[in-house]
């Protein structure tokens, strides 16, 4: 698949439908927060589970016979719920299991719940969001708000593990009304030793211009401590990646752990303070880097221009060798890369 194109489509699904998507207001660098959208909308996307051509791989997708790795980046606002029609197309059975939202356990996605698709079978599963509110004991409970995630739970066993090994996953994000919406938007998977399922130097090149908001979506999976590590751009601790004023003492970081399983988002602003040029992201557990985990975050000029010196970069870095490992492949075998 071309990650760049994947990575450059914002209009995923803050409002999608059964018959496409319906684009959020984009927001740039110096805009205003999101206007408000209509409280409790149900919002209806069909998804399809494929083969990837000329692979034994298989993702999600919201066409027919074109699947992604990761999948589409579904987008909602706290009180909307999402109404997945999977189409099952393999002939494995296999499922969506969601992080972070509400489900009853026909829609779990588990086959603890007999919750799955079976071979070329079509299953709808239902994800509701809440906002805070006030339990009758005082305590304020949490909202669906979040950088979450969504996997297979059923492939070829009942935890979803080959699922994940062959490519079944995708972002999701629940936001509260008035968040800043990105330009950009860009989904980051750590799976054993890939970066979407792709390893240095056919890692994805992310692309922004100078100035424009982009938002990354970090997912962790498999079986290995990760870490995610942005050069030259850095972001609040928090929910949003954001400070709510100048006196949020909220740590900033530029390196976060990324645990199977776990997920978190942010907003940067492309090149602020440091400008354009090719900027790496990577996994900081050193082996995983010298082994291949780590991309290329591309700030262009304000004009789409390429910065001096970065095409340079670019294939320096394509050019990189990593140290001999063995790494699980989408079948579950050894993939073994060239000694430098």
């Amino acid at each position: 698949m071309d990650n760049k194109k994947r990575g450059l489509s914002r209009r995923s699904m803050l409002a999608g439908t059964a018959a496409g998507v319906i684009a959020p207001v984009v927001v740039s660098a110096s805009a205003g927060s999101a206007p408000a959208a209509a409280a409790g909308m149900t919002r209806n996307i069909t998804i399809y589970a494929d083969y990837v051509p000329g692979s034994t791989r298989v993702g999600y997708g919201l066409e027919p016979g074109k699947p992604t790795i990761p999948g589409p980046l579904l987008e909602c606002y706290e009180g909307d719920t999402l109404v997945i029609e999977l189409v099952n197309n393999t002939d494995k059975r296999l499922s969506i299991h969601p992080h972070g939202v509400n489900y009853d356990t026909k829609s779990d996605g588990s086959p603890f719940n007999d919750s799955f698709n079976k071979p070329y079978e079509t299953k709808t599963y239902t994800w509701k969001t809440r906002t805070a509110y006030q339990a009758a004991n005082g305590f304020w409970m949490p909202g669906s708000a979040g950088y979450w995630h969504y996997h297979d739970h059923a492939f070829d066993g009942d935890h979803g593990t080959i699922g994940l090994l062959k490519g079944l996953y995708g972002g999701l994000i629940v936001r509260k009304r008035g968040d800043l919406l990105p330009s950009k938007q860009f989904t980051v998977v750590f799976t054993e030793m890939w970066i979407n399922h792709q390893i240095a130097p056919n890692t994805p090149i992310f692309e922004a211009n100078l100035g424009e908001r982009v938002e990354f979506i970090c997912i962790g999976h498999g079986n290995l401590m990760h870490t995610f590590h942005l050069h030259a751009h850095r972001w609040a601790d928090t929910r949003t990646g954001m400070l709510t004023s100048a006196t949020d003492n909220a740590p900033i970081v530029d390196n976060k752990t990324l645990d199977p399983g776990n997920s978190f988002g942010f907003q940067v602003i492309a090149g602020d303070g440091v400008g354009p040029g090719a900027w790496m992201y990577h996994c900081h557990v050193q082996q995983h880097s010298d082994d291949g985990m780590s991309g290329v975050f591309l700030v262009r000029n304000a004009d789409g221009g390429m910065p001096a010196g970065a095409q340079e970069a670019i294939d320096r870095f394509k050019g990189h060798q990593h140290t001999t490992t063995s790494t699980p492949n989408a079948t579950g075998a050894s993939a073994h890369h060239h000694q430098s």
